[in-house]
């Protein structure tokens, strides 16, 4: 499998390879033109230069006296010149010498057929790269000879490969320029995902304290920052996890020591010694069969929730109709805590669509809660209302309130905000579940020492 930096590196190199060879190419083909065509028209010009000059005076001549006449009048330095008769055969060139040579180059062929021709190659007799350029010599109607102006090229060679070997060089040294960059650039940013990827294989193994490296305010940073926070909410859930594992196993194992040793006490107990004591172990295995029932049914609905199978049986009703079953329910409590239960409803029916059994679900959650926490002597009101569309539920307690620090989290899953006290954690956050399938919100007000306020709105049904 490839590595992102392999991946990247040879993207930017063969990105690079691809710019540098098209420039290169382009350079490469300016340089060749330049020169070469330079080379070329100068020869041209020359040529054209010498004929317009002397053109008069070698028309008139025969062949021998147009040799004479072009060592003596038209021979310079830095061009061969030679006098090539109408097949192309040289009957003498600027060093005076008449070589057996004939000439059959493109440019010749063009100046047998009439017209000044050039061509650049290796001189089939001299062996060097030259440039030549051919011009016809008229005599009225016909070509009777030809004037052959060509220069070597060695020089122009020379420099057109100097400059494409150092355009190489550059092009090379180029390249590797953008590897050792792309190769920076590829490192600056895998760093940061391989330490990414080295967090999560600690955190793949159980150890939920590695946090990954956050160096930059870019994409890549703000993964990073992303990741740790992913990795202190899963610390934190993990934590709550274990802390609720531990406190729904004291919460179980609680009730059934109670249950197991009242079972065996009555098991052994002989018919009509003690009723009293037999009543006792039976009202304590009822009071802890309840608390595990309620366990049982937390974890069941907590089951349902997270898997967003709790469906609800609603139905049109008055919101004050299930607020005073639970009051009722819930009244004789007061002589056992000491603490006052006082009730408000709304005048008039507060129509809501809901289920039932679920809103006096909650409701009994909520009030049980401030019994809990409010101390003996104080005081719990629940009030019905509605306000706009909503159809309201408050329940308020003098109890010892909760902290600032821990409001915020009251209603999340396993949390509790007094790690001692019994329950399971999950409480507030079926209600609060409950009320969302509902269409509504419940929310938490509270201050430590001044009590808490909890509030449960859920949408009227004006046509009913």
């Amino acid at each position: 499998m490839k590595s992102v930096q392999t991946r990247m590196v040879w993207s930017y190199l063969l990105l690079i390879v691809l710019v540098v060879g098209v420039l290169g190419g382009v350079f490469a083909a300016l340089m060749w033109n330049y020169y070469y065509g330079s080379a070329q028209s100068s020869v041209k010009q020359r040529a054209e230069s010498a004929l317009n000059l002397h053109a008069r005076s070698l028309s008139s001549l025969t062949v021998q006296d147009q040799a004479d006449y072009m060592l003596q009048y038209m021979v310079e330095g830095g061009t061969r010149l030679q006098l090539l008769d109408s097949t192309g055969r040289v009957r003498i060139d600027s060093d005076g010498f008449a070589p057996d040579i004939r000439y059959e180059t493109a440019d010749v062929r063009a100046a047998i057929a009439g017209a000044t021709g050039s061509w650049r190659g290796v001189d089939p007799y001299f062996g060097e790269r030259v440039m030549s350029v051919t011009i016809p010599l008229w005599n009225e109607t016909r070509v009777v000879s030809m004037l052959r102006y060509s220069a070597s090229l060695a020089q122009v060679d020379a420099m057109v490969s100097l400059l494409i070997r150092m355009a190489a060089a550059v092009g090379i040294g180029v390249v590797l320029l953008f590897l050792g960059l792309s190769l920076f650039l590829a490192q600056r940013i895998v760093r940061p995902i391989r330490e990414l990827t080295r967090a999560a294989r600690y955190m793949a193994g159980g150890d939920w304290t590695k946090r990954a490296l956050q160096k930059s305010d870019d994409e890549i940073g703000q993964l990073a920052e992303t990741f740790n926070t992913l990795a202190m909410e899963l610390s934190k859930r993990e934590k709550l996890k274990n802390d609720f594992i531990s406190s729904i196993s004291h919460e179980l194992r609680t009730p059934l020591t109670s249950i197991k040793g009242w079972s065996e006490t009555l098991k052994e107990s002989k018919p009509g010694e003690d009723d009293e004591e037999v009543k006792l172990g039976l009202s304590i295995i009822g009071k802890e069969t309840e608390r595990l029932t309620g366990l049982v049914e937390d974890l069941l609905d907590f089951s349902k929730l997270s898997a967003r199978a709790m469906e609800l049986s609603t139905e049109v009703l008055d919101f004050n109709g299930p607020v005073r079953e639970t009051v009722s329910q819930l009244t004789v409590r007061e002589e056992q805590t000491k603490v006052r239960l006082l009730a408000a409803y709304g005048k008039g029916p507060i129509v809501v669509r809901g289920d039932a059994n679920r809103l006096k679900q909650v409701m009994i959650n909520l009030i049980d809660n401030a019994f809990k926490f409010t101390p003996a002597g104080g005081t719990i009101r629940v009030a019905t209302s509605s306000e706009k569309d909503e159809a309201m539920l408050t329940v308020s307690d003098t109890g010892c309130g909760i902290g600032e620090e821990h409001l915020p989290h009251v209603t999340e899953k396993f949390y509790k905000a007094i790690t001692g006290q019994g329950g399971s954690g999950l409480g507030l956050a079926i209600c609060k579940e409950i009320i969302e399938l509902h269409g509504g919100r419940l929310t938490v007000d509270s201050e430590r020492g001044a009590g808490t306020i909890v509030t449960v709105r859920v949408p009227l049904m004006h046509e009913a």
